[in-house]
Parts: structure tokens; C-alpha cells; sequence
């Protein structure tokens, strides 16, 4: 076997590998979903990840090809320290997980765990022993002018993909937040009309109790105006007359407070309205390639866009 490969071979292994990823990847998700699903984070027939993996599996088992434990566990290795890097710098990145084995055993934040991991070596040692066999020997085939057409080809497309479906994701994660953001101040209004309301509603009963307690001491005070003074009793009626007027502006505060929170809330659910838009669009095609990608931190919001999206079919 010919461990000495040109920069265009490493290139042509890496889209075969692609290819052959997306294969597997897109025929067992179309099984188990009963449809048929172009899988993978871009929209041609290549899984960037399989890619990638089958390149590190290759390079960690060079000087041991001729080991199968070896295989096994430097393969292994270099492909759950890939994986891992992989899902959380597209997290952190995009806000959501295109894969998570949160609900796997021995599982390290969802990113890697021990059954996948174990794939993965035995993943290694049947591309190091069989797999990729014949594949090198039709790669070293290829005359080298053609394997530069190739490979200049296989890349413009790639990165064309690639920066489409960038766009889309990312068109994906401001459409999460947005909207997470969005419920969070329609919580925090709902909340904050709930307090106003309860102290209107207090305030007016109070108001209405003090009224009828100041019609009372209004009546006595009549009653017994003629013994008292008469700049006290304008005194009197001036101080009444200025209460009265601050429980009224008080209550009139208290309504325009209301009415604008209501004002408040109904635009948040014009701008939730709004999210059909071409980037909803466009963040339903990512979501379909990944039916199973999920968000810890935006997960109330990625279930009322897959929930939207469902209802736009």
C-alpha cells in the first residue's frame, strides 16, 4: 500500500469519502423517517464530517496499517477528537446541534460517546483494511492533469455549497434567537401585566373605598361648617378637591401603562408573525436536511420554527 500521497489524491479521498458518507448517511435517516432526506449541513451529495474523519482516520493509522488493534484505537482516537472539536464549534457557532447523543450512554456533552467512539474504530479498521483498497488504487489511476480538473471542480462546488448552506445556518441561528428573544419579553410584559393589572384593580378598589370615606367626612364637614371658620373650610375643600384629582391621575397613569404593554405585547406577536419570511425559507431546508438537530439554549424557540415549518408544508 502506498502511503505517499499527493496534496490533489488527499483532496480526491476526501470527496469520495464525502460522497460515500452522504450515501450512508442519507439511506438510513430516509429509513427510519419513511422519506426520503438529502442528509448532511450541505445541499449536494457530500458529508463534509465523513470527509474529514476518513482523512484523520488515514493520516493516525499510517505507520499501523498493519495492526488491527492499532487501527482500532488510533482511529478511533483521532476520529471522537474530530467529532468532538467538530459539534462544538458549529454550536457554539450556529446555536444548535446537527447531532447529540445527550441520550447515549457514557456520553461527553452530547458531543461524543462511547458506542459512537466504538464505531468509529471498527469504522477505521474496515476503511483502512477494505474500504479504501480499491478506492486508493483508482485515485493513484488518475492521470494527474485530470485529477487537478478534478479536484478544482469537486472544490469550486464545494465551497459554493459550502457558503450556501453557512448562510443558511446562520440564517437559522438569528431566526432562534430572535425569536427566544421575542418570548422572553412577551413572558416578561405578560408578567409585568399581570402586576399592573392586580395593582390597578387594587388601586381602584381603594380609590373607591377612600371616596366613599371622604363623601362621609365631606358630610360632616358640612354638617358642621357653620361653627367653623371660613378660611379653614376652604382650606379643607381645597386639600379634598387636590386628592380627589391625584387618585383620578393616578387611575388615568395606570391605564396608559396598561394599553401601552398591550401595545407591547401585540407587536411581539406581529414580529413572531413576521419570521415567514425568505430566511424561515431557507432555515427549513437546513432543518430538513437534520431532523434531528436540537438547541439546550434555544430549544423552546427550534421547536416553534420546526412546528411553523411543519404547517407550511
Amino acid at each position: 500500500m502506498t502511503y505517499q500521497y499527493t496534496f490533489i489524491q488527499w483532496l480526491l479521498f476526501f470527496f469520495i469519502y464525502c460522497f460515500l458518507g452522504w450515501v450512508w448517511e442519507s439511506c438510513y435517516v430516509s429509513i427510519k423517517k419513511r422519506e426520503w432526506i438529502n442528509r448532511g449541513f450541505l445541499h449536494g451529495p457530500m458529508l463534509p464530517i465523513y470527509g474529514s474523519g476518513a482523512i484523520i482516520v488515514l493520516l493516525c493509522t499510517i505507520g499501523v496499517r498493519d495492526q488491527v488493534i492499532l487501527i482500532f484505537l488510533f482511529g478511533m482516537t483521532g476520529a471522537t477528537i474530530l467529532e468532538y472539536v467538530t459539534g462544538a464549534c458549529m454550536e457554539r457557532l450556529f446555536r444548535v446541534r446537527y447531532w447529540d447523543y445527550s441520550h447515549m450512554p457514557l456520553n461527553l456533552k452530547g458531543y461524543i460517546c462511547l458506542p459512537v467512539s466504538l464505531g468509529w474504530g471498527v469504522f477505521s479498521v474496515l476503511l483502512v483494511r477494505v474500504i479504501h483498497v480499491p478506492i486508493e488504487n483508482l485515485v493513484l489511476q488518475i492521470p494527474e492533469r485530470i485529477a487537478e480538473v478534478v479536484s478544482v471542480v469537486c472544490s469550486s462546488a464545494f465551497a459554493v455549497d459550502f457558503t450556501l448552506s453557512f448562510s443558511e445556518a446562520m440564517d437559522l441561528r438569528d431566526m432562534l434567537i430572535r425569536l427566544s428573544d421575542s418570548n422572553e419579553k412577551i413572558q416578561r410584559l405578560q408578567k409585568r401585566l399581570e402586576v399592573v393589572s392586580a395593582f390597578a384593580e387594587d388601586g381602584l378598589m381603594q380609590y373607591q373605598m377612600k371616596r366613599e370615606e371622604r363623601k362621609m367626612s365631606r358630610k360632616e364637614f358640612l354638617e358642621g361648617m357653620i361653627e367653623r371658620q371660613r378660611e379653614n373650610r376652604r382650606m379643607m375643600l381645597v386639600e379634598l378637591i387636590d386628592r380627589v384629582n391625584e387618585s383620578i391621575d393616578a387611575g388615568l397613569e395606570k391605564r396608559e401603562e396598561l394599553q401601552k404593554i398591550k401595545t407591547q405585547i401585540e407587536q411581539e406577536f406581529k414580529n413572531i408573525g413576521s419570521l415567514t419570511n425568505r430566511a424561515a425559507r431557507r432555515s427549513a431546508r437546513l432543518l430538513h436536511r437534520n431532523p434531528n438537530t436540537v438547541s439546550k439554549r434555544y430549544a423552546e424557540a427550534l421547536k416553534q420554527v420546526q412546528e411553523m415549518l411543519k404547517k407550511k408544508k
